[in-house]
């Protein structure tokens, strides 16, 4: 069967060329005469429209309902071949199966390249699933590793180590306040150093009998202490121990700044 349907749309011989030719006349005659038949009955109804008039409604009806009746019985049969000759139902029949052939063939690539699609999809959503449950086997080897380090430290070991860190911090703390102590002394000395072995400068104040504190002590001691104390009151009353040029300098260089309501009282500036 598969090779009379690849030998159809061939090539055929004279003899089957003139038979072909015979099958369709005899096929266009059959139609003819259907097809003049339809008209005989359409002309038909024609005529008898044009004959009844608009009063016949009750003839109307009747005519309706027979035509339904007969709509119904070519619903209920059975539809007949145009022809009965072997020969030309083996010809339509090879056409059909050619046609469904081609169209199978159509179906069968179509569905091979959507198979080659999926497949490589699926070559890929493996390659990533591999890698996921590779970073997956990582993660979870980490956390082990991680969880078993935590439960081997104990509270004391971490106590300790935090007792370490607080102790390099207070170190560290005191070597800045120690340098700076130091720079301060160096860099701005007491009134009362600067005028050993020197001429008394124009301007300068004579030392009274209160005893002035250093730059250092009033950084560190005055206002840093009362900053860190009292942080919601952070102003500290100028005393007489404050060498006034240490406070202009301050309030200059914006490292210390008045209270808005009382020039008697200074504190740190913010530095954040």
């Amino acid at each position: 069967m598969d090779e009379e349907i690849q030998q159809a749309p061939g090539a055929q011989s004279p003899a089957h060329t003139g038979c072909s030719e015979t099958m369709r006349a005899e096929l266009l005659d059959q139609c003819e005469e259907q097809f003049g038949l339809l008209q005989k009955l359409q002309n038909e109804i024609i005529l008898a429209d044009t004959e009844s008039g608009d009063g016949e409604t009750s003839e109307a009806m009747n005519r309706l309902n027979a035509i339904m009746l007969e709509l119904e019985q070519w619903q209920e049969m059975e539809p007949k071949l145009l022809s009965t000759n072997p020969e030309i139902l083996l010809m339509l029949g090879k056409e059909e199966l050619q046609r469904l052939n081609n169209q199978l063939k159509m179906v069968l690539s179509c569905s091979q390249a959507k198979r080659d699609s999926l497949r490589d999809l699926l070559q890929r959503e493996q390659a990533w699933l591999k890698e996921k449950e590779e970073v997956l086997s990582a993660v979870t080897e980490r956390v082990s590793t991680l969880r078993d380090e935590n439960e081997r430290l104990s509270e004391h070991s971490i106590l300790q180590d935090m007792k370490r860190k607080i102790t390099k911090v207070k170190d560290y703390h005191g070597n800045l306040m120690e340098t700076l102590s130091d720079m301060l002394a160096e860099h701005f000395p007491l009134p009362s150093q600067q005028l050993v072995g020197t001429k008394k400068k124009r301007g300068a104040a004579a030392v009274s009998g209160t005893a002035l504190i250093s730059l250092s002590e009033i950084l560190e001691q005055k206002l840093t202490n009362k900053t860190l104390e009292t942080p919601h009151e952070p102003y500290v009353i100028i005393e007489d121990s404050f060498w006034p040029p240490y406070i202009e300098m301050l309030l200059r260089n914006g490292i210390a700044v008045r209270h808005p309501e009382d020039c008697s009282k200074i504190r740190l500036e913010n530095f954040y």
